[in-house]
């Protein structure tokens, strides 16, 4: 039932927030008037409320309208009402410990599975899989549990950046510390470049948007992964 676009960012150069997923936005949330905004991965700077209207102006192109579920008392039973559910990106340490913290992992996950039609950006996207534990941010906050909804079978690291080879910078590259993480863990990991989404449709993953995604697995050379492959044949 698992109905998800998972994107590795909310904006690309030059557009605004979330133009460029709007045709699949309205795909994806095509029963639904209004959706619920998870807007806790934004540290400082920009209030809940300001994340919010965010969110709610790209949505107002296609007619959807956007709550904030900051702005309930009872967000479990908000999150089990919601016909369509949007995580936004910030920093992924601060969004799974407010998650943990409000117990609202698990009741996300169930609607997901249940088939809610669901949205992740960059943190939002991060949560998807099996552990936050392959993001870019840095640990502002120490959340209970890196475990996250795990409604994929791996790891991601949106925004994922190729080495530049004219860089004479001497510090680890993503593809270093994505290789270093699985010296430990087991779970493959899905290196998302800007303008890549993965679309979830009950037990397919597939890879949508122009670029291919690096894909790293313990024991063997990392590959690139065609846009438009199924996941589920490779892993």
């Amino acid at each position: 039932m698992k109905n998800a676009i998972l994107a590795s960012t909310s904006t690309l150069h030059g557009q605004p927030y979330l133009s460029y997923l709007l045709p699949e936005l309205q795909k994806l949330f095509k029963n639904c008037t209004e959706i619920i905004f998870i807007p806790f991965a934004r540290p400082g700077g920009i209030s809940h409320e300001e994340y919010t209207k965010i969110a709610g102006e790209a949505f107002k192109k296609i007619n959807i309208k956007v709550k904030g579920l900051h702005e309930f008392d009872d967000k479990i039973k908000a999150l089990k009402e919601a016909k369509g559910i949007f995580t936004g990106g910030g920093n992924t340490f601060l969004l799974v410990d407010k998650l943990h913290r409000f117990n609202l992992m698990m009741p996300l996950r169930e609607q997901i599975i249940a088939g809610t039609p669901y949205l992740g950006t960059s943190a939002g996207t991060n949560i998807g899989g099996l552990t936050m534990q392959t993001t870019n941010d840095m640990p502002i906050i120490y959340p209970p549990s890196f475990k996250t909804l795990g409604i994929i079978p791996f790891n991601l690291n949106p925004h994922y950046l190729d080495p530049d080879i004219d860089s004479t910078h001497k510090g680890e590259t993503r593809e270093t510390r994505i290789k270093e993480f699985l010296t430990i863990n087991t779970q493959p990991v899905i290196g998302l470049r800007e303008g890549s989404w993965l679309e979830v449709k009950n037990e397919d993953i597939f890879l949508r948007g122009t670029l291919s995604a690096r894909v790293f697995t313990v024991g063997k050379d990392a590959f690139e992964l065609p846009t438009n492959s199924n996941l589920v044949h490779i892993l």
